[in-house]
């Protein structure tokens, strides 16, 4: 196949909650015209960010859990993308190019790697560009502690600045200084709640083999990809609805407590008196939540609550969370 036939790839990356699945969200259900397939990975053995994205008929999504695409799970993107290209050889109509959400505390590295040392893959797909979501608010310390939220930075192709209306115009300047610093040759822009022009995004040829290598001479060369051993996830289900009073208790106190190892937690929530889903998200200190799409009549009401942090007390979260049921 030629360059111009391929498949493109865009890997959107970013460290845990700078604003991923809200960018996904806004390319997903902005009137394109693309047909897009999305494949979704999350750290976790069990995740949400399937149901926090908006799906459509137009979209496919293909989950990867049980660990982070730059490593352990590496093997399962090459067995997906495998099936993607049979998928469209069978029906060409499918999709037309193939957007990855990685985990938080991916790597964007051997990511990149599959579509040039897999003879298949760089065959049928080409990278387009990996586009790297920085949070405003917590960059600074991420990138302090963090080696993938270098590696997040160091890689991009294009770089986009959330919440930054967190942070003064000073702080936001020394961000961009840094950022800059890392990755001169990557164009920085603010977004806000995902809304950025998707020309910025796709298409963009943003992807140079040759400028990677002039960095990392050694980005060619196969190597085990290791994590922060201290940082865990876990995961809280029930088919009870949980009470809203208590919920919201456990989250000020778990908050209060624990907030500086809360690095990611997020999760689809049924209240008795909701018909809607509520959707959370928080990291550290930061939380919110919105109403999400409603219980459908014969549908299960089951809330997941993903945690990811550092040395977080999970038998007592679990057996908090048990006590806010109904």
């Amino acid at each position: 196949m030629s360059d111009l036939s391929k498949i493109p790839v865009t890997v959107i990356t970013g460290f845990l909650g700078a604003g991923k699945t809200t960018l996904l969200n806004r390319i997903l259900t902005e009137r394109h015209g693309e047909r897009i397939a999305v494949i979704e990975n999350e750290f976790g053995e069990e995740g949400v960010d399937n149901d926090l994205v908006l799906n459509s008929d137009a979209e496919q999504i293909v989950e990867m859990n049980n660990g982070c695409i730059c490593c352990n799970v590496r093997g399962d993107l090459l067995v997906i993308l495998g099936e993607l290209r049979q998928r469209r050889e069978n029906n060409p109509d499918s999709f037309d190019r193939i957007i990855i959400e990685t985990t938080g505390l991916a790597d964007p590295a051997p990511v990149a790697q599959t579509f040039f040392l897999d003879e298949d893959m760089s065959e049928y797909y080409t990278l387009d560009a990996i586009v790297t979501v920085v949070d405003a608010k917590h960059a600074e310390a991420q990138l302090d502690q963090f080696h993938e939220a270098q590696e997040q930075v160091g890689f991009a192709d294009r770089i986009l600045l959330s919440k930054s209306d967190l942070v003064s115009h000073s702080e936001q300047e020394s961000i961009r200084k840094r950022l800059v610093q890392m990755n001169p040759r990557a164009p920085i822009s603010a977004v806000n709640f995902g809304d950025t022009p998707i020309s910025a995004l796709i298409d963009i040829g943003g992807f140079s083999l040759q400028s990677i290598l002039e960095i990392e001479p050694g980005f060619l060369e196969e190597e085990d990809h290791e994590h922060d051993e201290s940082v865990h996830s876990f995961v809280f289900t029930s088919q009870r609805a949980f009470d809203e009073a208590r919920l919201q208790k456990f989250f000020r106190q778990a908050i209060a407590e624990h907030s500086a190892n809360m690095m990611r937690y997020k999760g689809i929530v049924a209240f008795k008196s909701l018909d809607h889903r509520v959707v959370f998200q928080g990291v550290h200190m930061m939380m919110g939540s919105e109403l999400g799409q409603p219980w459908l009549a014969d549908e299960a009401r089951e809330s997941k609550l993903v945690f990811i942090g550092r040395d977080l007390p999970k038998e007592q979260f679990l057996a908090q969370l048990e006590q806010c049921l109904v």
